[in-house]
């Protein structure tokens, strides 16, 4: 027997067939080998075949009938194999059972320094194909230019692709994914995109959450801008999210939950107007003041970034990752440590009180209303905690 010789041969070799189809295959033994069709049976991916499947279609040829095939446990197709009664191995084949691509769709892309863009995309409604399938993104410039392929693939997830640089700006974009395999071709919808209206940003850096003094209701949030985009002309937006120790529910702070911090650490000039600021709209601003939290609690706080307005341009950027969270815990209250809180009447009485307080304390030194601001509002509150405290403290001596 010539060393070349192949044992048997299988038909059809590596067939392609849709999912639910039928096949017959059969094993036909070279005349080199003493085998005839009555010593010989099927496995499928290890698997032994019935014999009621079998028929002899010759002296050395045996087929199998498969009915209904379902998809390839494998993208490299399942193994169809005759085999010698001893359990030799014959001749194998390939069979790629499965479904042609779908047209891929919600594609979405972002820069991080506006020389390069990474895209992603979903693989179809269904997605799963079975086979082996290839994406290739494409881009090309709107009115003019070559169609150009991406080239590094899976950086942003299986289904994505980065473009490291030499892209231009101030002219549109127009992006598509081609999807193949064994079975067809689909194409996605062109997107057309300006890289100005897709940047993004690492997160902001250096979060840093600290107590406001003595406030037991307040948090103070600070952090760096991101510095890819440091040399750009751009705006900010920030947004915060917090959330209790004990909880795994975010809040993002609305109005009256946050007091911002102009950039040169003054208060913004409306300030004597809308004291608490919206949390997620604070512009350059790199500070926050949270607000109304809950006394002698610890709260993680995370902080994103919206970059918008580079160069010129009309559309928001795309929401940052959120900032790893960092946490700190607010003072623990000094009324809440007597165990008994005023109600019905008595907390009118206190109110009434209170302003009462807080008025003759103004009077006393703010020297007119044109000082009266929220450092000022926050000076009274430390101080009549204090006096909370104190008044406390003479109610226990006998």
């Amino acid at each position: 027997v010539s060393p070349a010789a192949d044992p048997a041969v299988i038909s059809p070799q590596d067939p392609t067939l849709l999912i639910g189809s039928s096949l017959v295959a059969t094993c036909t033994v070279s005349p080199d080998f003493p085998l005839k069709a009555e010593d010989l049976y099927w496995t499928l991916n290890g698997r032994r075949l019935p014999a009621a499947s079998y028929a002899a279609l010759g002296p050395s040829t045996l087929s199998v009938a498969l009915a209904r095939l379902n998809g390839s446990r494998q993208q490299s197709g399942d193994n169809l194999v005759c085999h010698s009664r001893d359990g030799g191995i014959l001749a194998g084949s390939c069979l790629y059972v499965g479904l042609p691509p779908e047209k891929p769709v919600n594609i979405t892309c972002w820069s991080k320094n506006m020389k390069d863009l990474t895209c992603k995309w979903a693989p179809g409604t269904e997605g799963e194909t079975f086979l082996h399938t290839n994406y290739t993104l494409k881009y090309k410039l709107r009115w003019y230019g070559r169609d150009n392929t991406c080239q590094e693939y899976h950086t942003a997830g299986p289904y994505s692709c980065h473009i490291p640089k030499d892209l231009a700006l101030f002219t549109p974009y127009e992006i598509w994914v081609e999807a193949s395999n064994r079975l067809g071709v689909a194409v996605s919808d062109v997107v057309m995109l300006d890289i100005l209206d897709v940047v993004t940003t690492d997160p902001p850096s250096d979060v840093h959450v600290s107590r406001v003094g003595d406030l037991e209701d307040q948090l103070s949030v600070r952090w760096s801008s991101p510095p890819a985009l440091k040399d750009f002309l751009f705006q900010a937006k920030y947004q915060i999210q917090y959330r209790v120790e004990d909880s795994s529910e975010w809040k993002v702070g609305g109005r009256r939950r946050c007091r911002g911090t102009a950039r040169d650490g003054r208060r913004p000039r409306w300030s004597h107007l809308l004291p608490l600021q919206v949390v997620d709209d604070v512009g350059n601003q790199t500070s926050c003041r949270l607000a109304g939290l809950r006394p002698g609690t610890v709260y993680f706080v995370q902080v994103r970034c919206n970059p918008f307005g580079i160069y010129g341009s009309k559309k928001a950027g795309i929401w940052s990752d959120w900032s790893n969270p960092t946490a700190a815990s607010t003072p623990r209250s000094e009324r809440a440590a007597g165990g008994c809180d005023p109600k019905g009447g008595e907390q009118n009485t206190t109110l009434r009180r209170e302003l009462k307080q807080f008025f003759g304390w103004v009077k006393k030194h703010a020297y007119g209303c044109s000082n009266l601001g929220i450092k000022l509002y926050d000076q009274w509150r430390v101080w009549l905690q204090k006096s909370h405290k104190t008044r406390n403290q003479v109610g226990k001596e006998p």
